[in-house]
C-alpha cells in the first residue's frame, strides 16, 4: 500500500472514530428527551462490518498485494459524492443523527434534506462506501465479503427493526409513506 492508500483508510477510520464521538454526543441528549433504544443486540454486528472492512482491506492489500485498479478514480468520486451525501444525511437529522435506533415515543421523523426522498438514505451511503473504498483499492474480496454481511445484516435485521419502531412509536406512516428504502 503506497501513501495514498494508507491516508484514505485513515481518513475513513478517523471518519468513523469522529462519527462514534457524535452519535454518542447526541445519543446523550436524545436520551435525556426520553429516548429508548431498540435493536441494541444487533449493534454490534454493524460494528463488526466497519472493521471486517477495514481488516479485509489490509489484509487484501498488503497480505495479497491487490493493487488499485487502473480506473480507481471511478469509485474514489462516487465515494466522494457519497461523503457530501453523508454530511448531508447528518446536517437534515441533526442532534436526532445517530448510528443506533434512539427514539423518544411519539418524536417527528425528520423529512428534510435526502429524508425527503429516502427513509434510510445514510445505509444508501454505506452502502455505496463499502462497495467504493475496496474497489478503490483493488480489493474486491473484501468488496464481496463486507457487503454481502452487510446486506444481510441492513436488509434482514437492521432496516426491518427501525422500520418497525418507527411505525410502532411515532407517526412515521403518514409522514414517509411513499418513500422508499
Amino acid at each position: 500500500m503506497n501513501q495514498w492508500e494508507w491516508g484514505l483508510l485513515l481518513f475513513v477510520i478517523l471518519q468513523r472514530f469522529g462519527e462514534c464521538w457524535m452519535a454518542e454526543k447526541n445519543a446523550r441528549w436524545i436520551t435525556a428527551k426520553g429516548a429508548v433504544e431498540i435493536g441494541r443486540e444487533h449493534y454490534p454486528l454493524l460494528v463488526s462490518v466497519h472493521v471486517l472492512l477495514f481488516v479485509g482491506l489490509i489484509v487484501e492489500c498488503l497480505g495479497y498485494g491487490a493493487q488499485p485498479p487502473s480506473w480507481w478514480m471511478v469509485p474514489f468520486i462516487i465515494f466522494v459524492l457519497a461523503q457530501t451525501a453523508r454530511i448531508w444525511c447528518i446536517r437534515s437529522l441533526g442532534r436526532c443523527w445517530n448510528t443506533r435506533i434512539l427514539l423518544v415515543p411519539g418524536q417527528e421523523p425528520r423529512v428534510k434534506g435526502p429524508y425527503r426522498y429516502l427513509r434510510h438514505p445514510n445505509y444508501l451511503v454505506v452502502i455505496i462506501e463499502l462497495i467504493c473504498l475496496p474497489l478503490m483499492l483493488g480489493a474486491f474480496v473484501t468488496m464481496v465479503v463486507v457487503s454481502v454481511f452487510n446486506a444481510l445484516i441492513l436488509f434482514g435485521v437492521r432496516i426491518p427493526a427501525e422500520e418497525r419502531a418507527w411505525r410502532e412509536w411515532t407517526c412515521y406512516e403518514e409522514r414517509m409513506p411513499t418513500r422508499r428504502m
